[in-house]
């Protein structure tokens, strides 16, 4: 029986498997999703969702779904899905599904009569191309399949609506056809195995919905062109490969490319198999750039939540080279000691004031992995010093060092740290000044630099910078500690200090260069587990905190006022494990590993095999956000290793 499998019962009921989404990647920014059953619930779902250069770069979606009808003795069995106004679902395919399994690539099981179908969908790596594979298991008497594909032909932010513009012709190409529905696009080839009978009757279908828009306060209706279908006949036992792609292939070739796609993947047949899997989807390579996608399906690449899901992606799953080179395409946005957020949405957005302070948490992770400080001085050492620099002189958000050691930052109307929503303009935590993890993460970069620097005999370096971590240490636990409280303060402005109980004085613990004494390092557990920790990662504000807000809901503007108000994020946990081991040690790796195994029932709900960007504070901590997020994956992959290295380091 394969791990990630669902029965007919669940399947059927929509209320079940429409609440749960599949998504795979091409690990060069395309990727495919939709729902347990094939229905769309997003905007954001498509077969063939790709990255296309014009007209503005992002991903859009090009093959929305597909429909299958299995066809005998003149009786038609449509086995697709899609919802309509006042949760009118047509055709209702859902019911003759009868097994959804993702062992390897997901596997749909239909029954109809005495027909038993199989579907099996993967996406090819490094390539715009679907291919899907279907075989007749069973049939009493002669089948034909007919397909209907549901084309959109724009952003995944965007939905199509019925117009004059679509450009409705198609031209014929090897086993079936070639579109595009407007200039600017690529061609969408749409072939099979065998030969196929297209049969053109181009029509426009009206006001599918797509119900999660409709709950996020989102435009939720859209009308999509079907420019006819195709007709494919099969024997029992027999297998045919649709294949849809931006550039025409060898329908000859479906079969053996299908197997070797196969054998690449990695089996999703236990809980850290399926992370490992889903970690791979994160990272985008193509030229000589390689990012990690911050998540599925909204998301680019973000600077900060690239370093740090950076380890648990690359280097903790044994994979060097792609974190070199990762880090390579991320050096060359350092400007004045800032990284620049890349976007295809918005270009280049502004730095934060804590983001090149993870590069070092980075690179401390690939230090302790090698343990060669000369392969690390000679590629990170340079612009490692020149952050530290940049941020002594001061540059730009007002980020700079105080002559007590110190970090600061303030720019009205921007958030410079990881707590960065915004409402009308203006950021709902802006945290002003002096964060906790900021400083702490200085100190831990300061510490870093200086034993690469004595290790390579840098004595100029050493000159400049040997007395200013112990100045640094003082002044934090002076201005950030509390003997009454037994806990720090989040953010320190001037003389105003935010005791809010939040999640960032965790990273303080966990840190291996950390200012706090391991008693003042077990108080803060304390309080953090006390307070903000959740089966599903650690609250951002306590529930005692009149502002705590449990449940992430509402339109755009009311779940950014929540999501740092008390929503829960998995991302932290690896710090808590981590802040959790230094203080228990071997003790403390049965709780640990509980805490890990958690996340085991999230492998089948949200997104399958995978794990959400943020969740709910308040039990049962249901998914939000996008439904498979890179730091997330990353942290859990990165709290194993720690579990493992535990055991190794404490026997």
């Amino acid at each position: 029986m394969s791990y990630l499998k669902f029965d007919k019962t669940q399947l059927v009921n929509l209320e079940y498997s429409l609440q749960r989404e599949v998504l795979r990647t091409n690990r060069e920014g395309a990727y495919t999703s939709t729902s347990l059953v094939g229905c769309n619930t997003r905007k954001y779902h498509g077969l063939l969702v790709c990255p296309v250069n014009e007209p503005d770069g992002g991903k859009h979606v090009l093959l929305s779904s597909l429909d299958e009808t299995v066809v005998q003795h003149g009786a038609s069995f449509n086995l697709g899905i899609h919802k309509y106004d006042g949760d009118r679902y047509e055709p209702k395919g859902h019911k003759y599904i009868r097994d959804f399994e993702v062992e390897v690539v997901p596997k749909t099981t239909y029954r109809v009569g005495g027909v038993v179908l199989t579907k099996e969908r993967l996406l090819v790596g490094k390539e715009q191309q679907l291919l899907v594979k279907y075989t007749l298991e069973d049939a009493h008497s002669p089948t034909l399949l007919r397909f209907k594909p549901f084309l959109a032909f724009r952003s995944i932010h965007q939905l199509s609506k019925v117009n004059w513009y679509a450009n409705t012709r198609y031209s014929e190409v090897e086993n079936g056809i070639k579109v595009r529905l407007y200039d600017g696009y690529p061609f969408l080839y749409m072939q099979f195995s065998k030969e196929a009978e297209f049969i053109p009757a181009p029509d426009w279908y009206y006001g599918i919905e797509y119900p999660k828009e409709q709950s996020r306060g989102y435009e939720y209706k859209e009308d999509l062109f079907v420019p006819g279908y195709f007709e494919v006949p099969i024997k029992k036992g027999e297998t045919v490969i649709f294949s849809a792609s931006t550039s025409e292939s060898a329908p000859a070739s479906y079969r053996s490319k299908f197997t070797r796609e196969l054998k690449k993947r990695i089996p999703r047949d236990s809980f850290i198999g399926s992370l490992k899997s889903a970690a791979q989807q994160f990272i985008a390579g193509k030229g000589n750039q390689t990012r990690i996608i911050a998540g599925f399906p909204w998301y680019d690449s973000v600077i900060r939540q690239t370093f740090i899901a950076l380890p648990g992606l690359t280097l903790d799953l044994g994979d060097r080279e792609n974190f070199e080179r990762i880090l390579d395409t991320q050096l060359r946005d350092l400007k004045d000691g800032l990284f620049l957020n890349r976007s295809v949405a918005s270009g280049t957005s502004p730095g934060t004031i804590d983001s090149s302070l993870w590069f070092f948490w980075a690179v401390q992770q690939y230090y302790r992995s090698i343990r060669d400080s000369g392969r690390i001085w000679t590629k990170y050492g340079k612009p490692m010093k020149s952050i530290l620099s940049a941020y002594k002189k001061g540059t730009d958000f007002n980020i700079r060092m105080h002559g007590n050691g110190l970090i600061s930052g303030e720019t009205e109307r921007i958030a410079l740290t990881w707590m960065d929503s915004y409402v009308g303009g203006k950021p709902v935590v802006q945290r002003a000044g002096m964060p906790v993890e900021v400083n702490a993460l200085w100190y831990n970069a300061l510490c870093l630099t200086l034993e690469l620097a004595e290790a390579e005999g840098d004595l100029e370096f050493i000159a400049e910078w040997k007395d200013i971590p112990a100045l640094v240490a003082r002044s934090f636990v002076d201005l950030f500690w509390s003997d009454q409280r037994q806990y720090l303060a989040d953010c320190v402005n001037g003389e105003v200090k935010d005791w809010s109980i939040r999640p960032n004085m965790i990273v303080v613990a966990a840190l291996e260069f950390s200012p706090l004494d391991r008693e003042k390092q077990k108080a803060i557990l304390s309080t953090v587990k006390q307070e903000l920790l959740t089966p599903r990662g650690l609250r951002t504000l306590s529930p005692r905190d009149p502002r705590y807000k449990g449940i992430c809901e509402g339109n755009t503007s009311e779940r950014e006022l929540i999501i740092h108000q008390g929503t829960a994020w998995p991302w932290l946990i690896s710090f808590f494990v981590e802040a959790y081991l230094k203080i228990h040690r071997r003790g403390g790796m049965p709780y640990v590993r509980k805490i890990i195994e958690g996340f085991e029932v999230e492998m089948t709900e949200n997104c399958i095999g995978t794990i959400s960007e943020m969740y709910d504070g308040n039990p049962p901590h249901k998914g939000k956000g996008a439904i498979s997020q890179a730091w997330s994956v990353a942290a859990l992959v990165h709290a194993y290793k720690l579990l493992e290295q535990c055991d190794v380091r404490w026997v």
